[in-house]
């Protein structure tokens, strides 16, 4: 249910930030703007959220979308308008509007939804979460006596 919403809310933000970004501004269709919107959303979920976000972390993942609504709205866009700084304005703005959704959307993904899914999260984290970490010692003070003992 947590991805259907997160899903849901990625395309309702892809198609105003593109409704803002390439139709307000400038002349895009509505196909292009839904097109735009369902492709981003897919290809951003995959990439940003299921692979990026679990692997790197937040920060991360919120540049790769940043990029990644940046460049295919540039590349997508060169070959369906007409206007160059079009695209490159109607890509800057909707990058940027979709990159600020994101950071909730990444919060949203990233909070446990019960104490029992936390501690496990802590638990596979790979970290002493009270950072309580042990010294070692070793008895020799020297290697170089330690070698010259065994000649």
């Amino acid at each position: 249910m947590k991805q259907i919403t997160v899903l849901l809310i990625k395309f309702v933000t892809c198609v105003i930030a593109f409704t803002v970004g390439l139709d307000l501004f400038f002349d895009a269709t509505i196909v292009d703007i839904l097109s735009f919107s369902l492709f981003i959303t897919i290809v951003s979920y995959v990439i940003g959220d299921v692979i990026v976000l679990r692997q790197l972390g937040k920060r991360a993942a919120t540049a790769i979308d940043f990029l990644l609504t940046y460049l295919s709205v540039w590349v997508f866009g060169s070959i369906l308008l007409d206007n160059y700084i079009q695209i490159g304005w109607g890509s800057i703005i909707s990058a940027i509007i979709i990159t600020t959704v994101e950071v909730f959307v990444h919060s949203f993904l990233n909070e446990p939804v019960t104490a029992k899914q936390k501690t496990k999260r802590e638990r596979n984290s790979g970290l002493n979460p009270t950072l309580a970490y042990g010294t070692e010692f070793a008895e020799e003070e020297s290697i170089q006596d330690l070698s010259r003992s065994k000649k």
